[in-house]
């Protein structure tokens, strides 16, 4: 188990001890279900994920800052389905109580590009899916969603296009000019510093810096900017305190402000 799993393991964990706090009085916190979609020209299926919290409750982003539990799919059980890939919305940054945490509130949907075994037949998508919703406490949900894919639908789904769009700017849709990252190591693992040269995206930024690798766990970062330069530095630990081996082209920088946010792939030594 990587340090970020073992983390939200504990989360469970405490969440468990307090199941009747959480749901007595406001029912189920959380319900999905699997929006068919279109068929692409290209032979890929567009669908998407919809999940839905009672008021007050909120789910988690894919990296979901120090104080949420990451959620995981499991699509084992579908028919005809050789990828899925997901297009995660541009999120919001919560606190609860002084930690930060990044995810959704009331309802996301989560757009998903299936690519088939076999183009043309119909696809079955079974989705096992296990998050953490949370209000004054967390809870550790598993939703169990299934759907036959199939027709000739090519008009995109309304409720689809939206999220698809809402997902965050890339960086030279927002301007991006450069993005540099410095390492060196620590006691523990590798310091890392990003220097994005990127205007504003709004008000108080939060940057969020993706390894790359699921065995490498990463904090939360301290960031500052001046003019067009945002800097953001933060510690990456391997697990089990292994070396730790980065690449530098496969991390995921994004930036979330109050007016939009910027997703960046990659960055060079500085």
């Amino acid at each position: 188990m990587n340090i970020s799993r073992l983390f939200s393991a504990v989360l469970s964990c405490l969440a468990l001890a307090l199941p009747a706090v959480a749901q007595d009085g406001v029912g189920t916190p959380l319900q999905g279900d699997l929006l068919t979609g279109w068929q692409q020209a290209d032979g890929r299926r567009v669908a998407a994920v919809r999940l839905r919290m009672a008021p007050g409750w909120k789910t988690y982003w894919r990296s979901p800052g120090d104080a949420g539990i990451p959620p995981e799919f499991d699509w084992s059980g579908s028919n005809n389905l050789r990828d899925v890939q997901i297009t995660w919305p541009a999120p919001k940054v919560f606190d609860q109580g002084g930690v930060s945490s990044i995810g959704y509130a009331r309802e996301v949907i989560l757009p998903l590009t299936i690519t088939p075994r076999r183009p043309g037949a119909p696809i079955t998508l079974d989705a096992s899916i296990d998050l953490g919703v949370c209000s004054d406490v967390c809870v550790p949900q598993t939703l169990h969603l299934s759907a036959v894919l199939d027709g000739p639908e090519n008009k995109p789904t309304p409720a689809i296009a939206a999220a698809l769009a809402a997902r965050p700017y890339s960086g030279p849709e927002a301007g991006l000019k450069s993005a540099r990252c410095s390492l060196r190591p620590t006691a523990q693992g590798l310091a890392i510093e990003t220097q994005l040269s990127l205007p504003s995206a709004g008000g108080k930024e939060t940057v969020v810096i993706e390894p790359g690798n699921p065995n490498v766990w990463m904090s939360q970062t301290i960031s500052n900017r001046a003019g067009n330069t945002l800097v953001a530095t933060g510690e990456m630990i391997a697990e089990g305190g292994t070396a730790l081996a980065l690449d530098r082209s496969a991390i995921r920088i994004t930036v979330i402000g109050q007016k939009h946010s910027v997703e960046i792939i990659g960055c060079t030594p500085s």
